[in-house]
């Protein structure tokens, strides 16, 4: 059976092959501190699994909307409209099975074959990997030790081309737990409205800060508009295992809402309960 030529550019996240070497010594009696997966140390709190378990009882185990139930949405609304300080509807709420596919939606719907993202590195490996499979050019941005493990933005202006359309950002950051300050991430806004570029904004560690505040660039006046959030339930409440996570989509960004509940098929609906 021959593979497309597209799945060559599908990389993959080498922290999996890192849990199963660590649940290996595990099992050999082996008392193991993982530096792998972003796994929290702690289960998930016991009212959501009766939460979750009454659910099932009551039968929510049918199809659902492709977008999410519509009081999921519209709890998360209310959160992300609490923590980032913006007006969040529920229609602009999208519940994945997970963050990943709102990284792989907002690329795939948004950047053509040749298009730029600039993407922070070292970071989550599957940014690079959904930017080349789409056939985009994945231009890394250098996390810096000397800057609390934040990014240089006159560096990251440097690498902005024509051609560049998104630029990621993930803070607090995988795997540094670098911050980025609340005037770097004005000076990115002020990039972004330049040159008109999409802001994919990775916040899913938001609420894990032992020192400093956390800002999101969707609360700088005039960002929303060109800001996706990604953010979820598994790092804040320890539910990796759930796939439970979402995306806020702006309502007047490019006409992308009704492409996601498009390509959000049947399939997964049931994920959403």
């Amino acid at each position: 059976m021959q593979l497309a030529d597209r799945m060559a550019d599908l990389g993959t996240e080498n922290a999996f092959k890192v849990l199963a070497e660590v649940n290996k010594l595990k099992s050999q009696g082996k008392d193991i501190i993982s530096f792998g997966l972003g796994e929290p140390d702690f289960d998930t709190p016991s009212n959501i699994k009766e939460a979750a378990i009454n659910a099932i009882k009551q039968n929510y185990t049918h199809y659902g909307p492709s977008a999410g139930l519509p009081a999921l949405r519209e709890a998360i609304a209310k959160y992300i409209s609490r923590t980032r300080k913006i007006e969040v509807s529920p229609e602009e709420v999208v519940v994945t099975p997970g963050g990943k596919p709102v990284i792989f939606y907002s690329i795939l719907c948004l950047i053509n074959p040749g298009d730029e993202v600039i993407y922070p590195n070292p970071g989550y490996p599957i940014y690079e990997s959904i930017i080349n499979f789409v056939g985009a050019k994945a231009v890394p941005i250098p996390i810096i030790e000397e800057k609390a493990f934040s990014l240089d933005v006159k560096h990251l202006e440097s690498l902005i081309t024509p051609k560049t359309k998104m630029i990621i950002l993930n803070s607090p950051q995988n795997p540094t737990g670098g911050i980025i300050e609340k005037s770097d991430l004005e000076a990115i806004a002020e990039l972004a409205k330049k040159h008109d570029i999409i802001i994919l904004a990775d916040e899913i560690y938001s609420e894990i800060i032992f020192e400093g505040h956390f800002n999101s660039i969707s609360s700088i006046p005039g960002m929303k508009e060109r800001t996706i959030i990604l953010d979820g339930l598994s790092k804040t409440y320890s539910m990796t295992g759930w796939r439970a996570g979402y995306g806020i989509f702006n309502r007047e960004s490019p006409r992308i809402l009704p492409i996601l509940k498009q390509i959000q098929s049947p399939a997964l609906q049931h994920l959403h309960r």
